[in-house]
């Protein structure tokens, strides 16, 4: 083991010694040739860059490849791969893979030297990420961005500490059955509808389950329906459901509530904080802004405030984020605020990672939906996020959207797990009213007291289960959406 040696000492004369263990990586390799079957465990963890020295790593490359076609890797097998390389050479030539397996009592410690060696390697990252912060943070050049500086550091910092995170991912059926019966459980305590997250909707609850870990839900619609209102309200829901759930001593993985993050790139947060402050106290927005209310009212307001400062509700209003950007927030709350839901409004206002004119906008928000769905199975985490729809659905006489109205490309409709539409008739009616005087004003009154503050919530698509509308009301003083009567339950009308 003379040459392996010589390997460590030419790398402990480097002037700042990374961490690393040679020895523990050639032990390993001659281990791996001894007994190729130790490779199932250590491959899922244990990758080529993972070694220190380059040569260990080509060394382990070549054994994986070799297993990989059902071949045997040895000291033999090996010989032909290597024989042209430049460093093999340097310590022995070919006769150095026949040396490493010297040592058979290694094979018993193989999975601790591999182990090790990824620990160590894991160290190495943590300063190559610190190296390079140091250095972008001393560069004072004229484009110097901090806080750019500061989201890429945390980006790298992550990907080091989900370094290894595809390790046993394959999960056996038992494991897969476990977990399908604890969701069906979840609904059935709930009261035989809610698996997911709370809407805070009975009747959208009912519809798709609640909202599910790892899935993208599309909120479409076109202006002034309530995209931003419904996603508050769902966001709101949730962080309650968790705070009450907490109280009442549930655990925080049974509850059927989550924190939740609201990323709103169109209002600021005290626009947000305003119009959650209506919908508690039941106090109108505009006459929240406007100090348009009474004493009584003013306490009622207050009351309200003092019951939400604990709500594990997170709002980041910055502008302009990019999809990168976004993602480096979300763990970042994920890692401090262990969030359960995020809540992006909305998706046209975020920006691709790409500053290159050449990248068109179809293409863009191709790679902001491919993102957040990354982000939703990433985080395990839903992921709700608004949408606009193109004008298409003003030309039509039936002004329900469909899923081809979705703005500029198809794979919003490809990524999704869930996309519900929202559509307001009394929206379109108001457009029309025509004056007091005129022949259809009548009409139009009938046809408005018949559609007022009813909304439709169109399921469009659901991967777990069918599509459909859901009947809600819709109250847009406090901008609150609230389950509808169910008018099989209303008293009959005798005329």
């Amino acid at each position: 083991m003379a040459e392996v040696i010589r390997i460590a000492e030419s790398a402990s004369e480097s002037p700042q010694v990374l961490p690393q263990n040679v020895e523990a990586e050639a032990a390993l390799l001659g281990a791996l040739m001894i007994d190729n079957r130790l490779i199932e465990d250590i491959q899922l963890k244990l990758k080529s860059h993972h070694f220190f020295e380059p040569l260990h790593g080509r060394i382990y490359e070549a054994i994986l490849k070799l297993t990989d076609s059902n071949r045997v890797a040895n000291p033999v097998t090996l010989r032909p791969l290597f024989e042209a390389d430049e460093s093999i050479k340097e310590v022995g030539g070919a006769a150095y893979l026949a040396q490493l397996t010297g040592s058979g009592a290694a094979v018993i410690g193989a999975r601790d030297f591999a182990q090790q060696i990824y620990d160590l390697a894991l160290l190495r990252a943590l300063i190559g990420v610190g190296r390079d912060l140091v250095e972008g943070a001393l560069d004072t050049s004229e484009d110097v961005a901090p806080l750019a500086q500061i989201e890429r550091a945390e980006t790298e910092l992550y990907k080091v500490a989900e370094e290894g995170g595809a390790e046993g991912k394959a999960k056996s059926f038992s494991d897969a059955t476990k977990e399908a019966l604890e969701m069906a459980e979840r609904a059935l305590n709930s009261g035989g509808h809610l698996s997911g997250f709370t809407t805070g909707l009975e009747s959208l609850n009912a519809k798709i389950g609640g909202l599910h870990k790892s899935d993208l839900i599309i909120v479409a619609g076109r202006p002034g329906m309530g995209k931003s209102a419904l996603g508050t309200n769902i966001a709101f829901a949730a962080a309650q459901r968790f705070l009450n759930d907490a109280e009442d001593g549930i655990e925080a993985s049974k509850s059927a509530g989550a924190p939740a993050a609201l990323f709103s790139l169109e209002m600021s947060a005290d626009q947000l904080a305003t119009r959650i402050l209506a919908e508690q106290s039941g106090i109108s927005s505009e006459n929240l802004r406007m100090g348009r209310i009474s004493q009584q009212e003013f306490r009622h307001l207050a009351r309200a405030a003092a019951e939400l400062q604990s709500l594990p509700l997170y709002i980041d209003d910055t502008p302009g984020l990019t999809i990168a950007a976004l993602r480096t927030r979300a763990r970042r709350l994920k890692r401090q605020k262990g969030i359960g839901l995020v809540v992006v409004d909305y998706l046209q206002l975020l920006q691709g990672s790409s500053k290159s004119s050449d990248v068109n906008r179809v293409q863009e928000i191709s790679e902001i939906s491919r993102g957040l769905k990354q982000l939703a199975k990433e985080l395990d985490v839903p992921v709700i996020g608004l949408s606009q729809l193109s004008r298409a659905v003003e030309q039509r006489e039936d002004k329900r959207p469909q899923l081809s109205d979705l703005r500029e490309s198809g794979s919003i409709e490809q990524d999704a797990d869930i996309v519900l539409f929202i559509y307001r008739e009394d929206y379109y009616l108001a457009a029309k009213q025509p004056a007091e005087d005129h022949p259809d004003f009548a009409e139009w009154q009938e046809q408005m007291g018949r559609a007022y503050g009813r909304a439709e919530v169109i399921v469009a698509k659901q991967r777990h289960g069918a599509t459909g509308k859901v009947h809600l009301k819709f109250d847009s003083r406090i901008t609150k959406f609230t389950d509808a009567a169910d008018e099989s339950y209303l008293p009959e009308v005798r005329s």
